[in-house]
């Protein structure tokens, strides 16, 4: 199993796009790091079809060392979670998207 990188993606946008190779990998690196300041500033990052990065605060608690059996405890902390949607938890397990009602 091959690994996705940013070349990987740079050289996609350029293949179905359009643009220059230095223009999709600048583009590229603009929405990650968009992507990253948002998430810095602790703001959730949404994308439709796909899923949900946000970041959650983490209070300090105690932890054990597994080989000692010591507790130590763990600092306060930021930590990044993903939240994948409906749609791709379907395309991931194969299966038919559930329809969305945009009635509302």
């Amino acid at each position: 199993m091959n690994t996705l990188t940013r070349a990987d993606l740079a050289e996609a946008i350029y293949a179905q796009v359009g643009l220059s190779r230095n223009e999709s990998a600048a583009l590229l690196e603009t929405v990650l790091e968009r992507i990253s300041a948002a998430l810095e500033a602790g703001e959730p990052v949404k994308i439709a079809a796909f899923g949900t990065f946000l970041v959650r605060q983490k209070g300090q608690r105690v932890g054990r060392n597994p080989k000692t059996g010591v507790e130590v405890p763990i600092l306060p902390r930021k930590v990044l979670a993903f939240r994948p949607s409906q749609v791709l938890r379907a395309r991931i397990n194969n299966q038919v998207p559930p329809k969305r009602d945009d009635a509302a």
